[in-house]
């Protein structure tokens, strides 16, 4: 038997076959791969077993019919060349027979036979055109395959089929005629289709065609007939898909029919073919056979054509205008054909294309007007020689659709501009219009309205089309180099017209570009003649005003500050050329803080500012009067332009004011005033402040001709004709006389806070405040608004003069009674107007003002000021006014925040003027009455309001004589309460205040200014810490600051302050309590050591005392109490508070812990309960019901009640001495106690004997939630994190070990976890927490044994045991364990003695011995239901064999490998995994053992298999054991594959891996071939489907690399049996890996 038999190969390709229509396609896949496989290697038997197969099944489905075919046809094209000419014919006639077996159609199945066909034909073409020429008979109608077959090959081999094709064509003429089904005709056309390309492909390359005398008339005719049927009688079918392929087929034959008979058809044969596009949705093929008509008429000079050239254009022309999908390949490729007839036309005739094109671009019709743009555009870019005499017309008619409304439209003109623009008609007369229209679209508004998706897919928003526009520009700019002198400088006449406002950002870049361009290239055209004759360009001042107010605006009209300024700097020369330098310096400076800055930070007003220095630094250097007088003159002219626009009209009129201070032509100044006064539009507010503004800035160098103006204007007919006899025929656009009187009043007070210093004060009275109050008295909200801002200028102004001479302001009294008046008007309940911002500003000015106000005046100012601010709404109240009236959140906001800051400006100023206890008093009084306000915040108002003046008080005081602070305990009295405000506002406010008043009093004392109190400071740490008070905080701070306060506080007002807190005790906040608290615990100090009588009934009284309170601050201070009582009674504390019911409530739970906040007390009551702990009953059995059988454990109440007890006190922080003290006894205790808990069940009367019974009732609802075990969990938790051990708490939250150890099944192992992070983290402790634990292993309790047993057995994994000595102890405790009667406790042990292989290894020599005995035993263990003693024990075995000498063990090997082996397929995962660890560790020990090479031997192959195993951890062991192994397998190459590939955390290519691996083992072990292959096969029934799969493929590549002289080792009878039987597996993934292996079988 020297190779695979015959007959192996045809079983397995027999199954294969069978198996081709697997019902998993990765199988189906694979199976294919595999036939293929086998084809490749034996192409003739392989395809005889297909056509044996094929005829042995007539009745196969015909997918699996299809499947095996299809193989046929991969066979044959990959091996076309080896196959045998006999097997050719037999396959040619065998895809001929399956072809046309079935008279009707299954496209399937005949499609594949067919692909047989065109593959061999690539080769064989005589021999398959005879076979299929037998079925193409004159006279008889073939089969449609045959049709469709003839068609594919003259694809597929044109050189073959060409000459063919004509008799082809014969037979098939007269068969067009008998045709009569829709499905033949559609054959025939799409073949005389293919036939017609074919050949004109042919012709295109005759040079390397087999016969060059073929030419286009040889087939005229046979085309022309066929042509005949297809034209006169098919096309009109009624079937869509048939027409368009005669459509398609008529295409292609046109360019081979006779031009004379083209000639005559062409008018009827165009007119068919447009006529499809009425009856077809599909267009595509419509057009490409239009345009092969098109192109073949053209090119033989049609002159029929023209005659339908009108009819023509008007079909392509509705085809253009049909909407292109560009997710719909076909409509695009449609439009780009079409476009390709446009072409083809406008070459032949250009004049009537274009004339008609141009004519479409007025219609009606928005589509058609799109198309018409598709077309110009196309045209422009691809016909360009043609379009040159053109572009005059063209020109003329692009302005009709410039106007069009249609955005859709208006995107395609910009794309028709963009081409223009390349091809240079921008330069012609007319092309400015269409630089407009792109400028005009760069201003689009925004359309897109959130919320409303815009339902039409093609619809163009004007976002998109503007920034379409905005590309479009910079691509003029950058790119066409041509338009750089059409565009220079045309574009500064679109920066200053208002409508082109938007574009201002595009449009300045690129200015910059072509002004940087020109500059750098020296052009002389870069300086621009703006008076030049008939120029339309803006002067030069007007630019420069244009680009100073957008620069005002930086963030408006998509970022326009910048590329604003920008244009400012390169066109300076252009402005003037002094400005240059200066720009130079300066801009860029500007430009840099605008990049750090976004439309929120930017600070407006210093930006604005910083502007407005540039323009009156850039006069300063241009220095020429008459130049700055005509800026005047312009920018006065320009202000109606930013009607529209008041932000910026207002800064304009700022800028004016900037240019007439420079300006010494005094006529001029007057002039530009009057036109400023008179064409202002006073009825809006920010026009008004603007003119106001700008009039005050001129006023700074003409303030006489100002003063005199604004009289004048007063005085004018202005006024008169406003308020005259007419004012009821009043046109609603004229002004009211109020407004203008607003404007007026403002100015004056502009003009007085700019007027210089030393003119002022003379002009006061008689200029400026007689000028205003003749209105005091109007009712008028605008004329109100305007003269309070006034007043509030003029005695801002005042103050600022008077700096340098006294002044007595006689109308002092009067304003102040104005402004009372003005604020007592307005509404409480509500604001929405700046009055009282206003009228308290202007007050805080004039308060500083002589002479003062009497005492009276002082009060009324006071408390109306306070209460016209105090007792409004919240900011966030909402407005309940009618919309106009009501501001938005945002005004809001910013309104009641200058409103306050106004208010504390004033009462600073109030105190000022005297600035003493008795003045603070005079206004504190006002503030009292709202500090104990029920509303948050009217509290909080008046606290922060307390805090600025105390501040200002103590910043301002200067003590020249020891005066006494009287009112210090009174203050602190009010306020020292508020540092616990529930309002944390009023909390850091309030502590403020006592910091302030500590501060004055130290002052008053005598202290420095500079010096710092160490007790006073600490107030500072304290406001710190109420940001987010929690209870301890609170208490602090009412304590530290009664510290300090006692501290400082001066004898003789400690009564005053003791009055003001008991007053404190009932405010309507629970704040005052801790006054009372702290008063309690200093008493109980003093005189509690008397009361032992009374102590349960205090803690009583104070346990329901707690129910009561929320104020934790206060429950803190309870606590204190029972600390208190608890230092002087300790026994009859704790015995009191062990008997409340259990479990413990809230307030239970916080008297234990405040019980842990002593630890002197704290170490006396734990000692106390350890000791009751360890000799109490932890729990009883009993018998739960009748019912169920076994008993119950219940737990005892007294130690549960302890464990309780121990619990809370730990969690106080101050118990950590205590706890450290006694950690070891404490830590052993709960262990213990924890492992009496797990699975104990609470007591039914758990509180029988409790102290207060009538509570029993009220904690039922808390049960739910109490667990025996839960309890002690918590306490061992707790006492780890006392006694500092976070690191040893942290891992056991990580890896949820407390439920572990609550969870009786998973008990263990959170002890393990324990154990594990005490060894790690709290080493040290450890040997006397072991000592005080080694008495419990003896207990009867065998819950204990097994929690102790489980925390010795980890501590052996690590080394510290060694280290600290305790080893010994640890191993015989082990030892005597492992007789323990109970099963855990065994387990337990025999993983406590493998464990100490990982942490004391040096240690194992020692113990050998005792360590393989209790090892052997634990793996034949009898009483070990779930074998986890036996998995320990391998496991521990695995770990000790790393240490042991080979004199202890090799004596042993093969016995415990003989141990191991059943274990290697056993179901349970770690079993398997325990057992391959072990045998890795085991081989060490047996090199150079002839014995324990062939035990290796034996199982190699089921360790190669089970790296497939589905247990991760499974395949990892295996990795190890096999790496550790190697050397003992006996091959060198194996060994060295092993110890590379098979790396635990590296991902394995099996495949390769065991192909690489067959190769070796054939070369190294010949001998063992039968011996490996039998053991795979046994593999071919394993349980798990993986391994079934790698056993698959372990045979096919052992099959694979086998030479033939080794094929007698194999019983291949078996293997293909196996194979067979695994490709029926019901897993697909066996499937796969059987049907791959069979591939091997050659």
């Amino acid at each position: 038997m020297g190779v695979i038999e015959e007959t192996d190969v045809e079983q397995v390709t027999l199954a294969l076959l069978d198996a081709a229509n697997d019902r998993d396609p990765v199988v189906q896949e694979q199976v294919r791969k595999s036939i293929l496989t086998l084809g490749n290697q034996q192409p003739d038997k392989v395809l005889s077993m297909c056509q044996d197969y094929l005829l042995k099944h007539p009745k196969l489905v015909v997918g699996h019919r299809v499947l095996i075919l299809q193989t046929i046809e991969l066979v044959v094209k990959s091996r076309i060349d080896d196959i045998s000419y006999p097997k050719i014919k037999s396959v040619i006639q065998l895809a001929s027979d399956e072809m046309t077996k079935s008279k009707e159609v299954v496209p399937e199945w005949q499609q594949a036979a067919s692909n047989i066909l065109v593959a061999v034909g690539n080769k064989y073409i005589n021999d398959i055109m005879e076979e299929i020429l037998s079925k193409f008979q004159p006279g008889v109608l073939p089969h449609f395959f045959v049709v469709q077959t003839l068609a594919n090959l003259s694809d597929s081999n044109v050189y073959g089929m060409v000459p063919f094709l004509n008799a082809i064509m014969g037979t098939m003429l007269p068969m067009l005629g008998m045709t009569k089904q829709d499905n033949m005709k559609w054959v025939f056309s799409s073949a005389l289709c293919r036939f017609s390309e074919s050949i004109l492909e042919y012709l295109a390359n005759l040079d390397k065609a087999p016969d060059p005398t073929v030419r286009k008339d040889t087939f005229s005719s046979e085309i022309y007939s066929a042509y005949d049927v297809l034209f006169n009688s098919w096309i009109q079918s009624r079937e869509s898909k048939l027409r368009l392929t005669v459509a398609e087929a008529l295409g292609s034959m046109s360019h081979l029919m006779a031009h004379d008979k083209l000639e005559e058809q062409l008018p009827k044969l165009l007119l068919t073919i447009l006529g499809l596009y009425k009856k077809n949705s599909e267009h595509y093929i419509i057009t490409k056979s239009l345009c092969q008509v098109l192109e073949a008429s053209v090119n033989m000079g049609s002159r029929v054509l023209e005659t339908q050239i009108d009819v023509l254009l008007l079909a392509l022309h509705q085809q253009v205008c049909s909407p292109v999908d560009f997710s719909n390949p076909p409509t695009v490729k449609n439009h780009n054909e079409v476009l390709r007839c446009f072409t083809i036309l406008a070459n032949t005739f250009p004049d009537r294309l274009m004339v008609f094109v141009l004519q479409r671009l007025e219609n009606s019709n928005e589509r058609n007007r799109m198309g018409s743009l598709a077309v110009l555009r196309h045209l422009i870019n691809s016909s360009t020689s043609i379009m040159e005499t053109k572009k005059l017309l063209i020109l003329a008619s692009i302005r009709q659709p410039l106007a069009d409304h249609s955005n859709k439209v208006k995107k395609r003109v910009v794309q028709v501009i963009s081409a223009m623009a390349h091809h240079g008609y921008l330069e012609i007369e007319g092309g400015d219009l269409l630089v407009r229209f792109i400028i005009q679209h760069c201003a689009l508004p925004d359309t897109y309205h959130r919320g409303q998706r815009p339902p039409d897919p093609e619809e163009v928003s004007n976002e998109a089309l503007r920034s379409m526009c905005d590309n479009t520009l910079h691509l003029f700019t950058t790119t066409v180099g041509r338009l750089t002198d059409v565009l220079w400088p045309m574009l500064l006449c679109y920066l200053t017209p208002n409508q082109y406002a938007s574009a201002t950002t595009p449009l300045c870049k690129s200015l910059i570009l072509l002004a940087n361009k020109k500059r750098a290239a020296q052009e002389a055209s870069f300086i621009i003649d703006f008076s030049a004759q008939g120029s339309s360009l803006p002067s030069q001042y007007i630019l420069m005003i244009r680009l100073l107010v957008n620069a005002a605006f930086p963030f408006r009209c998509r970022g326009q500050g910048a590329p604003s300024l920008s244009l400012l700097n390169a066109l300076s020369p252009n402005i003037h050329p002094k400005a240059e330098p200066l720009w130079e310096n300066e801009i860029p400076k500007l430009l840099s803080y605008l990049e750090e800055s976004t439309d929120d930070s930017l600070d407006k007003k210093k930006w604005e500012e910083s502007l407005l220095q540039l323009l009156s630094k850039t006069l300063a250097a241009i220095d020429d009067s008459q130049w700055t007088g005509q800026l005047a003159v312009e920018a006065t002219r320009y202000l109606p332009t930013y009607n529209n626009a008041l932000e910026e009209k207002s800064f304009l009129y700022r800028c004016i004011g900037v240019i007439l201070q420079q300006c010494y032509n005094k006529e001029l100044v007057r002039k530009q005033l009057q036109e400023i006064l008179i064409s202002a539009r006073h009825n809006d507010a920010i026009e008004r402040t603007g003119v106001a503004m700008g009039i005050g800035l001129c006023a700074s160098s003409h303030l006489d001709g100002t003063l005199e103006k604004l009289e004048e204007f007063g005085k004018s007919d202005a006024f008169r004709k406003a308020s005259g006899i007419f004012g009821l025929l009043k046109d609603k656009n004229d002004v009211d006389v109020e407004k203008m009187k607003s404007t007026l009043i403002l100015c004056y007070g502009y003009v007085a806070l700019h007027a210089p210093e030393d003119q002022l004060l003379t002009r006061i009275d008689s200029d400026i405040l007689q000028n205003i109050s003749k209105n005091f008295n109007t009712k008028d909200l605008t004329m109100k608004l305007s003269l309070i801002h006034s007043v509030g200028l003029i005695a801002k102004a005042i103050r600022q003069s008077v700096r340098k001479q006294g002044f007595l302001f006689s109308r002092k009294q009067e304003l102040m009674g104005v402004m009372m008046d003005f604020i007592k008007a307005e509404p409480t309940d509500v604001m929405r107007t700046p009055i009282r911002h206003l009228v308290l500003t202007t007050c805080a000015n004039l308060i500083n003002l002589n002479p003062p106000l009497t005492e009276n005046e002082n009060f009324d100012l006071l408390k109306t000021c306070l209460n016209g601010v105090y007792g409004l709404p919240t900011v966030d109240t909402p407005d309940k006014a009618k919309d106009e009236e009501a501001l938005d959140p945002q005004q809001r906001e910013v309104l009641y925040s200058d409103t306050f800051n106004a208010l504390h400006e004033l009462l600073r100023n109030v105190l000022a003027r005297d600035l003493s206890p008795d003045g603070l008093q005079s206004v504190f009084k006002h503030i009292e009455s709202w500090l104990s306000s029920g509303q948050d915040h009217e509290r909080e108002r008046a606290v922060k309001t307390t805090a600025e003046l105390l501040q200002f008080y103590l910043d301002s005081l200067s003590v020249k004589n020891l005066v006494t602070f009287h009112n210090l305990g009174a203050l602190v009295g009010r306020l020292g309460p508020r540092c616990t405000d529930p309002n944390p506002e009023v909390r850091r406010a309030a502590i403020d205040c006592i910091y302030r008043l500590m501060y004055i009093q130290l002052r008053y004392e005598g202290f420095s200014l500079d010096y710092k109190d160490d007790s006073v400071e600490g107030l500072l740490d304290v406001r710190e810490k109420l940001s987010n008070p929690d209870h301890s905080v609170l208490y602090k701070t009412c304590s530290e600051l009664t510290k300090i306060i006692s501290k400082r506080l001066p004898q003789q007002q400690l009564s005053t302050l003791l009055f003001m807190l008991f007053d404190g005790l009932v405010d309507s906040q629970s704040n005052c309590s801790r006054a009372s608290s702290v008063i309690l615990n200093t008493l109980l100090k003093n005189r509690g050591a008397g009361l032992q009588d009374l102590v349960p009934e205090m803690l009583e009284v104070l346990h329901n005392r707690l129910q009561l309170i929320g104020e934790e601050q206060v429950k803190a201070a309870i606590g204190q109490s029972v600390l208190i009582l608890a230092t002087q009674h300790l026994q009859t504390v704790v015995n009191t508070l062990v008997a409340y019911p259990l479990p413990y409530d809230s307030w239970s739970c916080e008297m234990w812990m405040a019980l842990g906040a002593d630890s002197t007390l704290a170490l006396q009551i734990i000692e106390m309960i350890i000791e009751k702990l360890n000799v109490m009953v932890p729990y009883v059995d009993k018998k739960e019901s009748m019912l169920r059988p076994g008993l119950t454990k219940v737990a005892t109440s007294q130690p549960l009640a302890m464990t309780c007890a121990l619990r809370e006190m730990m969690l106080n922080g101050q118990s950590a001495d205590a706890v450290a003290y006694v950690f070891p006894k404490l830590f052993s205790s709960l262990l213990v106690r924890l492992g009496s808990s797990v699975g104990v069940h609470l007591p039914k009367d758990l509180n029988s004997n409790s102290i207060i019974s009538d509570r029993k009732t009220i904690n039922k609802i808390n049960m739910t939630n109490f667990d025996v075990c839960g309890v002690a969990v918590e306490a061992l938790r707790i006492l780890l994190g006392r006694a500092q051990l976070d690191a040893v708490v942290k891992p056991l939250d990580q890896e949820g070990a407390w439920d572990k150890m609550k969870d009786p099944q998973q008990h263990t192992t959170g002890v393990t976890l324990l154990s594990r992070a005490m060894a790690k983290h709290a080493g040290p402790r450890l040997p006397a927490i072991v000592e005080n634990l080694c008495p419990s292993l003896c207990n009867i309790y065998e819950c204990q044994r097994v929690t102790v047993t489980a925390f010795f057995s980890e501590l052996l994994n690590h080394h510290v045991v060694t280290e600290l000595m305790i080893l010994d102890m640890l191993m015989n405790n082990m030892m005597e364990r492992i007789t323990d009667t109970c099963g855990t406790v065994r387990m337990l042990a025999v993983r406590g003695l493998g464990n100490i292989a990982v942490g004391s290894p040096e240690k194992v020599n020692k113990y050998a011995k005792e360590l393989l005995a209790a090892m052997s035993s634990g793996m034949e263990e009898k009483d070990d239901p779930g074998k986890l003693i036996t998995l320990e024990a391998m496991s521990g075995m695995s770990k000790i064999l790393l240490y042991l000498d080979q004199k202890n063990v090799q004596l042993l090997v093969v016995y415990i490998f003989m141990k191991i082996k059943p274990f290697l397929e056993n179901e349970n995962d770690e079993i398997r995994c325990a057992s391959i660890m072990l045998l890795g560790n085991l081989s060490k020990f047996g090199s150079g053992e002839p014995v324990f090479k062939d035990q290796i031997h034996n199982v190699l192959v089921s360790l190669l298999l089970h790296l497939s195993d589905p247990n991760p951890q499974v395949v990892k062991a295996c990795k190890y054991a096999m790496r550790i192994c190697a050397p003992v397998i006996g091959s060198e190459q194996i060994s060295a594959m092993f110890q590379k590939h098979l790396l635990e955390e590296k991902g394995l290519h099996y495949g390769e891996f065991i192909n690489d691996l067959t190769k070796y083992l054939i070369q190294d072990f010949p001998g063992m071939l039968n011996f490996y292959h039998i053991t795979v096969i046994q593999f071919f029934k394993s349980n798990w489907a993986e391994i079934r799969a790698s056993a698959a493929m372990f045979i096919g590549f052992l099959l694979g690399n086998l030479h033939d002289e080794h094929f007698s080792h194999m019983n291949m009878g078996s293997v293909t049996k196996g194979l067979v039987m695994l490709l029926q597996d019901p897993d697909p993934l066996v499937r796969v890996k059987a049907a791959e292996a069979m591939g091997h079988f050659h």
